[in-house]
């Protein structure tokens, strides 16, 4: 009775959500609309005759708050290097990779998933790389409800679960490969999947107990639960996944050179300048350094042993 009046309750929360025909993996999800994800973008009308420095965040959050957290960061930049700035947001990481393939855009903040598996596909390239706690690495944290009963994903089973995008490392990635290494999929081990579109909202989902678990970028729940502790507050880790390399910015693949290298040098300096060490500490960053695609070897490596667990017949 009390699993069919959340479900219920779930259900109309959700009402005026599209109903997705489903991923590329087969499975029937529903995303999520905290009224946040939509496309924002910020065109320059007039640059008087400067360049325009055309950046985008990948959706790890959703628009407004990605909107607040990353602008002054991508100002600064646009500032030192006297340009105007375009600010692109778009819903899903898929779109974020597709512009920056196309040139639509210069340099982004992408998801790690993302650059792993589509710089080959896109031809985007790496530029920087934040370090976070002393380290450029993240994880992927397994979280509930903090007044529920679950203490393992095993727990979890026949629940209502919610990724976050449907290329995301943290988010999707991780968790399946929890599940393949058990001989489960997503599909036949939780009752529902939804898509947030957003580690935030996947985050609030599991707060307000819309969901009953959620698989989050480590570097967003750290972040809220230091700056705004609102949801995650409401939330425990019940499981954490072994280091992965940290989300990059990334620029496209006909950037000049010489542009690349200006942009480059003032990124990996900002932690010397006293108004870059100031935004930077907002973010929790410490400095950017150089990154390296060795970094990010593992998640294509964890894609690959997810896709050869499936096959073996995982039900």
């Amino acid at each position: 009775m009390r699993n069919a009046s959340r479900l219920m309750l779930f259900q109309a929360v959700l009402f005026s959500l599209l109903l997705l025909a489903g991923c590329e993996r087969g499975e029937e999800v529903r995303p999520v609309d905290f009224s946040k994800t939509v496309a924002i973008s910020e065109p320059v009308a007039d640059a008087g005759g400067r360049p325009v420095l055309r950046a985008a965040v990948g959706a790890m959050i959703s628009p407004k708050e990605t909107h607040g957290i990353y602008l002054q960061l991508l100002a600064y930049v646009s500032r030192k290097m006297e340009m105007e700035l375009e600010f692109v947001q778009r819903k899903t990481y898929a779109e974020v990779n597709e512009i920056l393939g196309q040139g639509e855009i210069d340099l982004a903040f992408i998801c790690s998933g993302p650059y792993a598996l589509g710089r080959e596909e896109h031809g985007f390239e790496l530029l920087v790389a934040p370090v976070v706690q002393g380290a450029p690495a993240y994880y992927s944290y397994l979280i509930v409800n903090q007044e529920g009963t679950h203490q393992s994903l095993e727990d979890l089973r026949g629940t209502i679960f919610a990724f976050t995008d449907p290329h995301s490392n943290t988010g999707r990635l991780v968790p399946e490969y929890w599940l393949a290494e058990i001989g489960e999929r997503p599909e036949s081990f939780f009752r529902d999947v939804i898509y947030t579109y957003s580690h935030d909202n996947s985050i609030q989902a599991v707060a307000q107990g819309l969901v009953d678990g959620a698989a989050v970028d480590s570097l967003i729940w750290d972040y809220y639960a230091r700056e705004n502790p609102e949801h995650t507050s409401r939330t425990r880790i019940i499981k954490r996944s072994k280091p992965y390399g940290i989300p990059p910015i990334v620029i496209a693949p006909d950037m000049p050179r010489e542009r690349v290298g200006q942009i480059q040098r003032l990124l990996l300096n900002m932690h010397t300048d006293p108004e870059g060490a100031v935004i930077l500490g907002e973010l929790m960053i410490d400095r950017f350094v150089p990154a390296d695609p060795a970094w990010y070897a593992s998640i294509r490596e964890l894609h690959e042993t997810v896709q050869a667990l499936r096959e073996r017949g995982a039900p």
